[in-house]
């Protein structure tokens, strides 16, 4: 036995209290991580549907889901479907940061400062999946603080822009925050992305958009007082749409 009332003993209370919460801790981070992951997986769902256009109750997000969205793999390089990789256990993020799975971005390529590329991605689809509705792209780049992750659909119909979502960035709150708020993000909705010849148009307007202008159907007000985030968004939109990005897969599909 050990006399609490000294030092030594103090010191054995204390390990053992610290090795009790360490191993208690350790435990409830194993046990929920499933839960996490569930609830991280059901809120990007919530993101897809939302920048789809598919309303849906926080109950059916991920019935709805199943029912409404295809989600495919693309190899970027090629544009091509890719069979073999469940997609709902890939992780695009993980895999850039692989040299197995990923390419280097040469510098006078990177213009959304994402250094390296994953060589597949997820591609989320409503409709048929050899001739869908809409396209659901992955998008990120970086902005003033942070990098900007995001979700831009695309209406294959009219061949504009449905949405776009950033469900993820830390840019200046009430500045380049304001990415996320849905009222800018309306301002997207019809836009072009891809002039008649195939070249990237689209980019947001320091200074709001001359609607008298014929480049306004490719342009988005940019967010006051934040420049360098604005760039962001448009290099980030550019560099995914380009044929470094998705531009191979949209190729195929039109």
């Amino acid at each position: 036995m050990f006399d609490k009332d000294k030092p030594s003993g103090t010191l054995v209370v204390a390990a053992v209290l610290s090795l009790v919460c360490s191993v208690a801790v350790s435990t409830a981070a194993i046990m929920l991580k499933p839960l996490q992951e569930r609830n991280k997986l059901q809120a990007m769902h919530a993101e897809i549907l939302k920048v789809a256009g598919l309303a849906a109750e926080s109950g059916d997000i991920d019935a709805l889901f199943e029912q409404q969205i295809i989600t495919r793999m693309v190899d970027l390089e090629t544009g091509e479907y890719v069979e073999g990789i469940d997609p709902r256990s890939f992780d695009q993020r993980a895999a850039a940061r692989d040299p197995q799975q990923s390419t280097s971005v040469p510098r006078d390529q990177d213009i959304a400062s994402i250094k390296r590329r994953a060589n597949h991605a997820l591609v989320y689809l409503v409709g048929d999946a050899e001739s869908p509705e809409l396209i659901i792209l992955p998008v990120h780049g970086y902005g003033l603080w942070s990098t900007l992750y995001g979700l831009l659909a695309l209406d294959t119909r009219e061949n504009t822009i449905k949405g776009i979502t950033f469900y993820e960035q830390a840019e200046t709150a009430g500045l380049g925050a304001e990415i996320t708020n849905p009222r800018w993000q309306a301002q997207w909705v019809g836009k072009q992305v891809f002039d008649e010849s195939g070249d990237v148009q689209f980019q947001l307007v320091k200074g709001g958009v001359n609607s008298a202008s014929e480049a306004a159907q490719f342009q988005v007000d940019a967010i006051s007082g934040a420049t360098l985030t604005s760039n962001g968004v448009t290099n980030l939109v550019r560099y995914w749409m380009s044929a470094q990005g998705f531009g191979p897969y949209l190729a195929k599909l039109r």
